[in-house]
């Protein structure tokens, strides 16, 4: 499709590689290290499928309720990427269209995915990143000291779920810095163990450039991208 929006779309997705580049260059990589990963979450279908046709096949999703039916409605090359909190109950249908669950914190959410992986009779292995609690506040997603590595060490045991790496929002309240580095000393320890889990899932709209600087290996960019917008009912 060639309309507004998506001149729109393609003007925000230029100036995002150009900081991705910009970062990378700052830091020394490549910008082929880094994955963007467009979050449509409160956006319709129709912008995911502009997307597409611009050469954005990774999209991310924070809700099962809306990112079902969106990718039941968009093109199949597509590669969905759930980025929320996960509840059990939901982790069959999560399973039956994502490539990777980005926010798996618990050894009960372990076992969900890859129960509803079996049942889903998924061609490969879903993809799955231990999302770690930077602050270590239990209260909130992600699995705190002590627990990741029993996560990752669960995960990559299950033939049914294949271990990437790790994945973190930075707290409130902290530097983006302070929190990417904290997250990539977690990485590199975790790869000592588990060497292909090599993903670094970290840094969003306002702080990618310091998570790349920090190694950040998939930024997850939804408003620089889409705008704006607000949510739908």
């Amino acid at each position: 499709m060639s309309d507004a929006r998506t001149e729109e779309i393609a003007r925000n997705l230029a100036a995002v590689r150009e900081r991705i580049a910009a970062a990378c260059e700052a830091a020394g990589r490549e910008p082929d290290e880094v994955t963007l990963i467009a979050v449509t979450k409160t956006y319709p279908a129709s912008d995911a499928a502009r997307l597409a046709e611009l050469g954005v096949l990774d999209v991310g999703e924070n809700r099962d309720q809306e990112a079902a039916p969106k990718a039941a409605a968009t093109p199949a090359d597509l590669r969905w990427h759930f980025i929320g909190q996960l509840q059990r109950n939901k982790a069959r249908s999560v399973a039956s269209y994502s490539s990777v669950v980005h926010s798996v914190d618990s050894l009960r959410l372990v076992d969900a995915l890859a129960d509803a992986a079996v049942r889903a009779e998924r061609a490969t292995p879903l993809g799955a990143l231990v999302q770690v609690s930077l602050d270590d506040d239990e209260h909130r997603g992600g699995a705190v000291t002590g627990i990741i590595e029993q996560v990752a060490e669960s995960i990559a045991a299950n033939p049914a779920l294949a271990l990437k790496g790790v994945m973190a929002v930075a707290p409130l309240g902290w530097e983006a810095d302070a929190a990417f580095a904290r997250l990539a000393a977690v990485s590199a320890r975790l790869r000592i163990a588990f060497p292909g889990a090599d993903w670094i899932s970290a840094g969003m709209s306002d702080d990618l450039e310091s998570a790349i600087s920090h190694g950040s290996t998939h930024v997850r960019v939804g408003s620089a991208l889409l705008g704006n917008r607000p949510p739908l009912g």
